[in-house]
């Protein structure tokens, strides 16, 4: 076999590799927990897998919307935190969960409301010019300290006292409780991450998105208005992160402080490992959800092999930096 015919065949399987990388990666640890845990292939693991993933996917495809601009949005992890805070003290100080239109004007309102972070975050990087990783950081900083204020500090559960002194009566209603349970919250995310894929592959808002995150002057001389596309980029990030803050409560039926930071790393890997998923080479919304489904496996395995929890971050990361190398490797 000649110098060239080896050179092809390398260049073969290192272009197969940064294609499917992660999803044989995926398919790898699947096949190895499952040898060595037989209950790992149960219905009711893959279900607790699936259900695991599906905040952390909404988060993350709000994170998608950011990076195909170009940016980066660290400040989903907040923006989750001060949805759960505002949907729970509406359905428990407020009592708007009193019946099921209600709940949803609660949810539409808490919505809204997180528009403040996307307002931010537009005034600071498009108007004040600041890089998207620092404007996010302040972002972050901010909004986890207008929710956790909000909230005087603490946790919004049904029977507390509020910071007034006087006694919250209202309750987290069945209709809400039941969006944070399994198959309805594994339906969500699956709808939201199609709407996403749908938006950005075959709309033309979407493919300006991309044409702004590969070359913004480019984009800016054939016509395309960059600012406002990197402004509907945040947007679209504040909308998914208030969804997930919504379903944090729904699942757990209270507002813990900082509730949806723990997920703002998590957000980012997936997002980040979905770029290298099928050789796009861009952010897309099925590829963030396969970079979820990997952390979500990754992690269910780790735990059922007793692997210390304190560990896991280790095999996280080292997953990340991997995906990240693949998408270098496949630019160069």
């Amino acid at each position: 076999m000649g110098k060239s015919a080896v050179r092809g065949t390398r260049t073969t399987i290192m272009d197969f590799i940064t294609r499917w990388g992660i999803l044989l990666t995926i398919v790898i640890m699947v096949l190895g927990f499952s040898i060595t845990m037989p209950t790992f292939m149960s219905i009711s693991n893959m279900t607790a897998i699936l259900r695991s993933v599906c905040i952390v996917t909404i988060v993350a495809i709000g994170m998608t919307f950011a990076l195909t601009v170009n940016g980066i949005d660290l400040s989903v992890g907040s923006a989750a935190t001060l949805s759960n805070t505002v949907c729970m003290t509406f359905l428990v100080w407020f009592s708007f969960g009193t019946t099921v239109p209600g709940t949803i004007f609660a949810i539409v309102l808490t919505i809204l409301i997180v528009q403040m972070v996307a307002l931010a975050n537009t005034l600071l990087i498009v108007k004040l010019k600041i890089p998207d990783m620092l404007a996010t950081l302040a972002t972050m900083f901010m909004f986890e300290g207008v929710a956790m204020t909000y909230a005087g500090g603490g946790a919004i559960n049904e029977r507390m006292v509020r910071p007034d002194g006087s006694s919250a009566v209202g309750r987290v209603p069945v209709f809400l409780r039941t969006m944070g349970k399994e198959p309805w919250i594994i339906i969500i995310m699956l709808v939201l991450v199609l709407l996403a894929f749908l938006f950005l592959t075959y709309t033309k808002h979407g493919r300006y998105m991309y044409a702004v995150g590969a070359n913004a002057e480019a984009a800016r001389l054939s016509g395309i208005n960059v600012h406002r596309y990197r402004a509907l980029a945040y947007i679209l990030s504040a909308i998914l992160a208030s969804v997930g803050g919504i379903l944090i409560g729904a699942r757990v039926g209270n507002a813990q402080i900082n509730s949806g930071s723990s997920y703002l790393m998590g957000a980012v890997a997936a997002a980040h490992i979905g770029i290298s998923v099928a050789g796009v080479g861009r952010p897309h919304a099925f590829g963030t959800l396969a970079g979820a489904f990997l952390i979500g496996v990754l992690e269910n395995g780790l735990i059922m092999a007793s692997v210390p929890y304190y560990t896991v971050n280790i095999f996280k990361g080292l997953v990340l930096a991997i995906a990240l190398a693949l998408n270098y490797i496949r630019k160069k």
